[in-house]
């Protein structure tokens, strides 16, 4: 199985609620803050909900 590395390039100041709960929910924190996880359709969905704020990558 792929790992997806998922990286927050914009702020979340000015987002809505629902999308700060979804880059927290991912385990982003702050700018420039990267996570590896698996590709699954959960990981894809809120990918696709915030990808105005980050910048997504295959991991090996």
């Amino acid at each position: 199985m792929t790992n997806l590395k998922v990286t927050l390039t914009r702020s979340v100041i000015g987002r809505p609620q629902k999308q700060r709960d979804i880059v927290k929910a991912l385990g982003l924190g702050r700018v420039n803050s990267s996570v590896v996880l698996p590709d699954n359709a959960a990981t894809r969905g809120a990918i696709t909900k915030i990808n105005h704020l980050v910048a997504v990558e295959v991991a090996e």
